[in-house]
Parts: C-alpha cells; sequence; structure tokens
C-alpha cells in the first residue's frame, strides 16, 4: 500500500516508539495521544477494514491488545481504567483507513469524553428480528 502512514512506519519509512511487534503485529505509542501511555496496534498488512482481516490476525490483534493494556497499567503511568477503541469505517469515526486498535489509559479528568445516546429503546420484537437477521450471518 502506498501513501498509508501506519504502513510507513511498518517499513520503517517513519520512525515508531515500538512497544511490541511480532511477525503479524506492531504497537507504538500514538504521536497524538489523549492520555500518556496511549498505544496503537496495528497489523503489518495494510487492511483496512475488519471485514478484510482473517479470523486468526483478528484474533492476535485482540490478545496483544489485552497484554499491552496489563502492561500499561503495571508501567507506571497514571491509569484507573482503560478503553479500547477501532473505529471501523468512516462513519464510525475512522480517519487512517488502516485497521488499528487505540489502548487508552484512563483517569478521573482526563480529557477524553465517550457520550453515547442510550435513548432509542426497540421493542422485543424488533430486537428478534434483527437478532435473526443477524445470526444467520455468523
Amino acid at each position: 500500500m502506498t501513501d498509508c502512514i501506519l504502513c510507513d512506519l511498518v517499513a520503517g519509512r517513519s520512525p515508531a516508539s515500538v512497544v511490541y511487534e511480532d511477525s503479524s503485529l506492531l504497537a507504538f505509542l500514538d504521536i497524538q495521544p489523549v492520555t500518556p501511555g496511549h498505544t496503537l496496534i496495528i497489523p503489518k498488512e495494510h487492511v483496512a477494514y475488519l471485514a478484510e482481516f482473517d479470523e486468526a490476525t483478528g484474533a492476535r490483534l485482540f490478545n496483544v491488545t489485552l497484554r499491552i493494556a496489563q502492561a500499561v497499567r503495571k508501567s507506571g503511568v497514571r491509569c484507573e481504567a482503560v478503553n479500547l477503541f477501532l473505529a471501523d469505517g468512516e462513519a464510525a469515526g475512522q480517519d487512517v483507513f488502516h485497521v488499528h486498535m487505540h489502548v487508552i489509559p484512563r483517569y478521573k479528568g482526563d480529557n477524553f469524553i465517550i457520550k453515547p445516546d442510550y435513548s432509542t429503546r426497540p421493542t422485543r420484537e424488533e430486537l428478534d428480528k434483527l437478532v435473526q437477521r443477524i445470526k444467520s450471518l455468523v
């Protein structure tokens, strides 16, 4: 892939503060961190969306994410909690189209805000119809 900042990091064309690397994944500190210790985990192969991921790499990504989250908590950076964040598609807020998982250390008073609107209340019948559509494709 050309013109992908994350591919440039994998290829060594851009510098990165690497915290973990194996044959398929790279984890490094974010250069625009929400809080100190904010880490990104990416596949080394260019994959723009989760739908392009093979299951083994997806599982590996999540396993390494768990290890990074535990390491951040133990590292001494201020971390009362952790958010994991992955935007898959433009409508979800993805702005770099190479899959990347954020591990964000959190503490009271930090500057990261998640404010969802939980006001929609579908009926059980609506939920059951939707579950059938989804379940048939899993």
